[in-house]
């Protein structure tokens, strides 16, 4: 079991290894550091170094796990990338669905893919979906994972590298904005933060704030005006959401 950093999450799963970079939020990858730094370690995961791979050794990994945590899948690749075949995307759902113990969040920029596949896949209440939308050129993001009959959707607006102005939040259950972090971080800009805060709150949907990024981020922190922002959704039972269906 792999402890996350991530403020958001508990742990990680990734059962694929690898992604190619398809949007602005990719040049600064920390996932494509690692990998290069794990290949070097000798990790055997990452012989491929960031070349998309599929691992089904790790497929049955979170069944072993007794104790319910929030895990986050595929953390160092994108489990809807168009070389990760549809028979082992079903595979990861079953999985997540036998391990009804966890919650499991799935994050995507590859949307349109994810539409495309949604009626092929068995979403159980216990799998969370969201995509990244790090700029204004990426709101068709939302509109995709809207389609979706995920549980739980959300957005991770990471990083913000830019405005995103007015979004439609219609059936959005969770948004997470965070600065970018690491070397060659772009800034972001506090009013950006506090606007989709406003629209979070006009919206009553929870608003998480992971932090300010920059090449120090433990210095500049996670505080939006004095606060620390770890607002979270409730889970949904699955009445709750065959009646939205």
């Amino acid at each position: 079991m792999s402890v996350s950093k991530i403020e958001w999450t508990e742990t990680t799963w990734n059962p694929v290894t690898g992604c190619t970079r398809v949007s602005t939020g990719c040049n600064n990858c920390y996932a494509e550091r690692m990998a290069y730094r794990l290949k070097a370690m000798g990790q055997k995961n990452y012989v491929n170094g960031f070349k998309p791979t599929c691992h089904p050794h790790q497929l049955e990994t979170p069944l072993k796990w007794k104790k319910g945590k929030m895990v986050f899948v595929n953390s160092m690749s994108d489990i809807f990338h168009q070389n990760v075949p549809l028979p082992f995307i079903k595979k990861i759902f079953k999985t997540m669905t036998s391990a009804s113990q966890h919650q499991f969040q799935v994050l995507t920029k590859r949307s349109e893919r994810l539409r495309q596949l949604n009626n092929d896949l068995k979403w159980s209440p216990n799998i969370w979906m969201g995509v990244s939308v790090e700029d204004s050129d990426y709101l068709y993001r939302i509109d995709d994972l809207r389609t979706t009959d995920a549980a739980i959707k959300f957005l991770s607006v990471e990083p913000l590298l830019g405005p995103l102005g007015d979004m439609d939040l219609t059936g959005i259950d969770w948004v997470i904005v965070g600065g970018e972090s690491g070397p060659g971080a772009r800034p972001v800009k506090e009013e950006w933060v506090e606007d989709i805060k406003t629209q979070c709150f006009q919206n009553s949907i929870p608003f998480f704030f992971k932090q300010w990024g920059g090449t120090n981020k433990k210095k500049n922190g996670r505080l939006l005006k004095g606060e620390l922002w770890d607002q979270m959704p409730a889970t949904k039972s699955s009445h709750e959401i065959s009646a939205q269906l």
